[in-house]
Order: C-alpha cells, then sequence, then structure tokens
C-alpha cells in the first residue's frame, strides 16, 4: 500500500526558510504528478503546489507569489517544497499527496501524519 512521509516542518520566525520533505513508497513515484496541500485548524485544506511527473511543469496557489518551490528526486521517491520570506499565514500542516489516486493503491481517504510548520515570532 502506498506510505507518505511528511518531514521537515518545524518553527520559524517570520521571513525564514524551511524545506519539506515527503518519503514515498507502495505506487511508481515518476510516474505521477505530485501535489503539496496545507490545512489549517478549522479549514479545508488548500492546494501549494503541483509538479508533473518529469519535474517540468510546476503550479502553485496564488498565495505563493513566488517564494515556495516544488521539486521531486525520482530516484529517490522523494518530494521536496522549499519555502522562503515565509509569513505566519504559512502556518498550517503541510502534506503531500499524489494528484490521482487509484483503488489498488489503499483508502481514498488515506493521508500521511503531515508535518507541522509553524511561523512566529
Amino acid at each position: 500500500q502506498v506510505q507518505l512521509v511528511e518531514s521537515g516542518g518545524g518553527w520559524v520566525q517570520p521571513g525564514g526558510s524551511l524545506k519539506l520533505s515527503c518519503t514515498t513508497s507502495g505506487f511508481a513515484f515518476s510516474k505521477y504528478t505530485m501535489n503539496w496541500l496545507r490545512q489549517e485548524p478549522g479549514k479545508e485544506r488548500e492546494m501549494v503546489a503541483s509538479i508533473d511527473a518529469e519535474g517540468l511543469r510546476r503550479s502553485y496557489g496564488s498565495f505563493v507569489q513566488g517564494r515556495f518551490t516544488i521539486s521531486r528526486d525520482n530516484a529517490q521517491n522523494t518530494l521536496y517544497l522549499e519555502m522562503t520570506a515565509m509569513t505566519p499565514d504559512d502556518t498550517a500542516v503541510y502534506y503531500c499527496r499524489p494528484q490521482s489516486w487509484f483503488a489498488e493503491w489503499g483508502p481514498t481517504d488515506y493521508w500521511g501524519q503531515g508535518t507541522q510548520v509553524t511561523v512566529s515570532s
């Protein structure tokens, strides 16, 4: 079954930077578009960034405004999110997930544990 393990979160001051990682297993990582999403308490998950299977096309939520970079290492089955110029509004739990989900991968409501990012002074 698919496993998604997010890491790299923590506390950072406004203006600071973090790099998140998502290690994956149980599916052919290199064949699928991957997404980073985030969720603040009491709010819906929102898309942060997306990258196609080859790593050639990227898209970002409007709030990113050039501050974040999504990347991937298909040899290591790992997804990354580099965040810079962070603000308190970036405080959330960050998740990674394939853009498509197939029943043979496991429950469709599966999510990794996420990684908490807190931006405050």
